[in-house]
């Protein structure tokens, strides 16, 4: 989704912003562009494409600037050309904005404006701010200007602002989408996320919705809607800006592959006690009354995380002895769901800023339901806006196609559901325990499945030009063939579907034939037998069997066309282990066909409108 930043400081801002920019672009975005402020002079710079088309289109310009905006932008309203990108300015050119999100009521609004003179240089909804704030700017107060243009418009935005005539400043907003403020040494900064802070600063100040924020180069001020100055603590990031570079790697996506032993192993520490089995998660003491009396569990979320909510669905059946429903956060509001002060939802969010999980979080909240959040990002708007937050231990994830956080997340929910259980007394600490001590052995489980990657790459060079994929799993393993489908999709632009394994016979089973490859997952742990039949009815058809076991045997052998083997681990790991090869599969394929891996086209990090 779009990304912002803003700065005010003593350094070069131009080199500063494009440096910046360039972390944003895992984000997903179509065009890029910056405004810059010297003296009163305001300059602007936009450009359709990537960042390093922008940054050829400046490099001429000599600026002594050290204010400025940067922006790259994911079209919703008007397509991607020079005059869409952003910033956009007033009449007159003395005021820019950026803005992520959408202004939903904008178009009344625009008509308004042109009626009385304005003139619009784009087509999109974000130019209609910086109009209402040339109406309201006397060239005095821009934070009074910025606070009533923002009071009618309805919708989600974080926007950032300079103006002519305020040259050493620029007014933040934030609205249903996430802005971040870094704290620097006589500068200061504002941008979509922390990453693209990291390089520049790890002290940080989260914006809450409503509020607004002036960032001058010697202090940050931060006031609500009505102007009243608010005081928050700045934290302090923990992550180091080195992990958001590739360190060696091809491409952010097969780091954050090769992290996941690391991921693992962070989001299980200090959680367990391996001796006695019990689960340890102080962030939820407060909630323990309430999961006393708990009568239904809702999980929801969108994307890799709902398959993540898919996956303890199948695990928490087995020891549960209360409904567990999974729903699609975009659904979640509009499926009328049974919600009271005895409904637990839990959320599950990568960023924290999923637009659609905030209303699911927002829709269960106002209907008197505890929420539980899983984010991996600190300070994200989902874990304000829950009633406590699990954090996984992934660090940042760049790449746009979820890998090291959905590992986390498994193992999150793993300790989640055995707490719950020791909690409501349906599992003792001792019945937990193998579970533990089998979870314990995931990093090393993992690490040997990270070795057989030259194997994965060359099974991938078979099957790089083929343009459909079926992806089959029963049980627990069917979240993971909607992954693995959606894994090869996202980053190759090959078309792949996951199916539970017995809707072959459904439907699925004409596209059989001699070009179509089905990656069939088998496990011991689970319905083995009927999984064995399916493939054998692939096989009848003449189609191209992928098995990826644990089970190997002469029965698979005879069967299958190619083998990846799994290590024997306990139900816990199963969904783990089996994710790990069908990403590197994904990653060689897109690799092979020269796909834009960690930025795949039409998508976004963090979709932060709905």
């Amino acid at each position: 989704m779009c990304g912002i930043v803003g700065y005010v400081g003593q350094r070069p801002a131009k080199e500063l912003l494009l440096e910046a920019l360039k972390h944003l672009e895992y984000r997903g975005y179509d065009s890029a562009g910056i405004a810059l402020l010297e003296g009163n002079q305001l300059f602007l710079a936009k450009r359709a494409g990537k960042v390093s088309e922008l940054a050829e289109l400046v490099s001429k310009k000599s600026s002594q600037a050290t204010v400025g905006l940067g922006h790259t932008r994911w079209a919703t309203h008007g397509p991607p050309t020079d005059s869409n990108a952003h910033p956009h300015c007033d009449c007159h050119q003395k005021i820019a904005v950026i803005h992520n999100g959408i202004i939903e009521n904008y178009l009344p609004f625009k008509e308004e404006l042109q009626a009385r003179g304005h003139l619009f240089r784009s087509q999109t909804d974000s130019e209609v701010i910086a109009h209402l704030i040339e109406e309201h700017y006397d060239g005095t107060n821009l934070l009074e200007a910025v606070k009533r243009a923002l009071h009618p418009l309805r919708g989600a935005y974080a926007i950032a602002v300079l103006a002519a005539d305020s040259p050493d400043e620029v007014v933040v907003a934030r609205q249903g989408s996430p802005l971040v403020l870094g704290l620097g040494q006589n500068e200061n900064f504002a941008a979509s996320d922390i990453p693209t802070l990291l390089a520049f600063t790890k002290t940080v100040v989260f914006l809450n919705d409503g509020e607004l924020a002036v960032l001058r180069r010697h202090g940050v001020e931060l006031v609500d809607r009505e102007g009243r100055q608010i005081y928050r603590e700045p934290q302090q990031i923990e992550w180091n800006a080195v992990t958001a570079y590739k360190q060696g790697y091809k491409h952010f996506m097969l780091k954050e592959i090769h992290e996941q032993p690391l991921a693992f192993a962070n989001t299980l520490q200090n959680r367990y006690e391996l001796g006695t089995g019990r689960i340890i998660l102080p962030e939820l003491h407060t909630l323990t009354d309430k999961i006393h009396q708990v009568q239904m569990v809702y999980l929801t979320a969108m994307g890799t995380a709902y398959y993540a909510g898919l996956v303890a669905k199948y695990l928490w059946r087995e020891f549960f002895k209360i409904p567990i429903a999974v729903e699609l956060a975009s659904e979640f509001r509009y499926s009328k769901p049974y919600l009271d002060e005895h409904t637990l939802v839990i959320a599950i969010s990568q960023s924290g800023e999923t637009a659609d999980t905030l209303g699911a979080v927002r829709e269960a909240r106002a209907r008197g339901a505890p929420v539980i959040a899983i984010v991996n990002v600190a300070g994200a708007t989902l874990t304000r806006e829950s009633d406590a937050t699990l954090y996984t231990h992934a660090g940042p994830e760049i790449s746009v196609a979820s890998t090291k956080a959905f590992v986390a997340q498994l193992a999150a929910l793993n300790l989640l559901g055995f707490f719950i259980a020791q909690q409501r007394g349906w599992l003792s600490t001792g019945q937990t325990r193998p579970a533990i001590e089998s979870m314990a052995r995931g990093p090393t489980l993992i690490e040997q499945l990270l070795q057989k990657e030259h194997e994965i790459a060359r099974l991938a060079q078979i099957f790089y030009e083929k343009e459909h994929f079926l992806f089959l799993g029963r049980d627990l393993l069917y979240p993971i063939a909607l992954e693995g489908a959606l894994k090869l999709k996202e980053i190759s632009y090959i078309h792949a579907e996951g199916y539970a394994a017995g809707e072959l016979k459904h439907g699925p089973i004409a596209l059989i034939d001699a070009q179509m490859p089905t990656v069939v997952l088998v496990t011991k742990e689970s319905v083995y037998e009927k999984v064995f039949s399916n493939i054998e009815e692939v096989k009848a058809r003449r189609g191209i069997v992928i098995t990826v076991t644990d089970s190997l045997n002469r029965e698979i052998e005879h069967v299958s066309d190619f083998i990846i083997e799994i290590p024997q681990s306990s139900r816990w790991l199963v969904p783990i282990l089996f994710v790990v090869p069908l990403q590197l599969f994904a990653y060689h394929i897109a690799d092979l066909r020269g796909t834009d891996i960690d930025q795949p086209r039409n998508l976004a990090k963090s979709v932060t409108v709905e």
